[in-house]
This record gives C-alpha cells, structure tokens and sequence, in this order.
C-alpha cells in the first residue's frame, strides 16, 4: 500500500535543523503513527512521504512556510508579572497556555523575565528554521472511518 490521504502512515525519523544538529529523533521518542492528509505533521514532510511505500527512506528539506511558519515578532509580547500565577516559579524556557483574547488560547514560551514583567513568545520553537527530516516508512495501512472522522490516529490507549 502507498501513502495517501487516509491512509495510516508509521514512521521513524530523525529531524535535524539546516546546519545539521539533531532536534529530535524516533530513538529517542518511538515511532510515530499519523493519518495522511489531515495535517497531523508538518505540510513539507507529508507532501514528501505521498506516494511511498513500506521500507522506503526519504531525505526531505522543509522550509519555514512548509513546517512551522516564518517567526513572527507580533508574537513576542510582555505582561505584567502579576498577571501571571503566584503559586508557580516562572523559569525561562517553560510553556504553558496563554489567552491572548476572547476564547483564544496560544502556547507561548517564557524567554525573559525581572521583577515587573515576563516577555512570552507565541511562536513555535521550530518557527523560521529550515528542518531536514531523514524519515523511513514503516507501515501504512488504511485508516478506519473513525479516524478518519476524527482526524487522528486511534492507537488502542485513545479515548474521546
């Protein structure tokens, strides 16, 4: 069976930045099992892996606008530190939800912070890089109507 759209697609991979160092790899983390065509990776990868076959290996180069985007500056903002709960220490580096307005969530990154204020940034930690996937095609199957309808992968531990 080829990938194509519905079809469950299990992969490993090794994901590098443009100047060759590792970001994160399937050795580490497993495999990983998704529906194609439904956005559940990157659009670059699955454009790339469209058409293969178990055992195949791909070398894909993804620019920005087919991974996570270009960074966006509007994204980095700072708020008033007693806007943000007491009871956690805030390190740099950690993540959480933000609500940036009306029912809009957004995971931002805290990357600076003094006694007054914290700047967040709402980009993804991937936004503006170029990512190089090494990626070999374990399995492909056909999703079932319940994936499909849902739009992810159902593994045996998922529930609604």
């Amino acid at each position: 069976m080829t990938v194509g759209n519905d079809s469950v697609v299990t992969i490993a991979y090794t994901l590098y930045n443009q100047e060759g160092a590792l970001i994160d790899s399937s050795e580490e983390n497993g495999s990983i099992a998704y529906l194609h065509g439904h956005g559940n990776i990157v659009p670059g990868l699955e454009k790339a892996l469209a058409g293969k076959t178990v055992g195949d290996t791909v070398n894909a180069q993804v620019a920005p606008a087919e991974a996570y985007g270009e960074r966006r500056e509007e994204l980095v903002f700072s708020v008033p530190r007693d806007r943000l709960p007491e009871e956690e220490e805030l390190v740099e580096g950690m993540q959480f939800r933000a609500q940036v307005s009306e029912g809009q969530d957004l995971v931002v990154t805290l990357v600076d912070l003094d006694e007054k204020e914290v700047t967040l940034d709402g980009n993804h930690p991937l936004a503006g890089e170029t990512l190089v996937f090494d990626v070999e095609i374990q399995d492909v199957r056909e999703a079932t109507p319940e994936e499909i309808d849902h739009g992810h992968v159902h593994d045996g531990t998922h529930q609604h």
